[in-house]
C-alpha cells in the first residue's frame, strides 16, 4: 500500500492567474506596489502570511502581513466569480486522478498551502474526494513535514511508503524533511533545475509519468 500526496496549486490545477489577480487587488488596497507575476508564481505553495511577507523582501511575518492575509481570504471568492475562473485542471490530470482512484493499493491525499476553504471549492469544482488533507489552516507552512507526517499518521502509512507530488521547491523540501518520495512536475510554477536542486527524487513531464512511481 502507498500513500500519495497530491499539492494542488500548479500541481493539479492552474490557479496563478487567480491568485496573482487577488494578490494584486490585495496589495493595491493596502498602498503597495503591484507584484509582478513571476513574483506571485515563486510563492506559490506557501502558507499566505509568509507568502505575502516574502513578497515584500521580509523573511518573518508582522501585523500587516497578517491584515493583508485576511483581506486576501476576503477577497478570493469575489476574483473568482468576477474572472469567472474556476481553476481548471492541467490536461491529463483528471484521467490520472481516476486512474490512480480505481487501484486498491493507493491512498489519494493533499497537502496544499491552500486554506481548508480552497481546497474545498476546488475538490467541490472537480469532484474530487480525497482521503487525507492538510491544508495551511491545519500545519505549519510547507516546507515543515507537519503536513506529509500527519497525513501519515492518519491514515496509519510510513513516510518511506508515501510519495509526495509537486511542482514548487517547497513540497520538494517537505517531502524530503518528511522522510517521503519526492516528484517534481515539470508543468507547474518551478522549473525543473530548481525541482531537482531542492530533493526531486523523479520528475514527471505528463501526469500519465506519475502512475508508475506509485507501484
Amino acid at each position: 500500500m502507498k500513500l500519495a500526496l497530491f499539492d494542488c496549486d500548479g500541481t493539479l490545477v492552474d490557479s496563478a492567474g487567480l491568485i496573482h489577480e487577488t494578490m494584486r487587488r490585495t496589495f493595491e488596497k493596502f498602498g503597495k506596489p503591484e507584484p509582478r507575476f513571476e513574483d506571485t508564481k515563486a510563492i506559490i505553495g506557501l502558507s499566505l502570511d509568509i507568502a505575502i511577507a516574502r513578497m515584500q523582501g521580509r523573511p518573518h511575518v508582522e501585523q500587516q502581513d497578517i491584515d493583508m492575509t485576511a483581506h486576501y481570504k476576503s477577497l478570493f471568492s469575489v476574483v473568482r466569480q468576477d474572472l469567472d475562473y474556476r481553476e481548471p485542471l492541467f490536461p491529463g490530470i483528471r484521467e490520472m486522478i481516476d486512474a490512480a482512484s480505481r487501484r486498491e493499493d493507493l491512498l489519494i491525499g493533499a497537502v496544499t498551502g491552500k486554506s481548508r476553504r480552497g481546497l474545498k471549492l476546488v475538490m467541490d469544482t472537480h469532484g474530487f474526494d480525497f482521503i487525507v488533507a492538510r491544508t495551511a489552516d491545519d500545519c505549519p507552512s510547507k516546507p515543515h513535514p507537519a503536513m506529509v507526517s500527519e497525513c501519515c499518521d492518519e491514515t496509519g502509512m510510513n513516510a518511506a511508503d508515501t510519495i509526495v507530488i509537486g511542482d514548487a521547491i517547497y513540497d520538494m523540501q517537505m517531502a524530503k524533511a518528511a522522510g517521503a518520495k519526492a516528484i517534481g512536475v515539470a508543468w507547474g510554477y518551478a522549473s525543473v533545475d530548481e525541482l531537482i536542486a531542492n530533493g526531486a527524487d523523479a520528475i514527471a513531464y505528463h501526469p500519465d509519468e506519475i502512475l508508475r512511481h506509485f507501484s
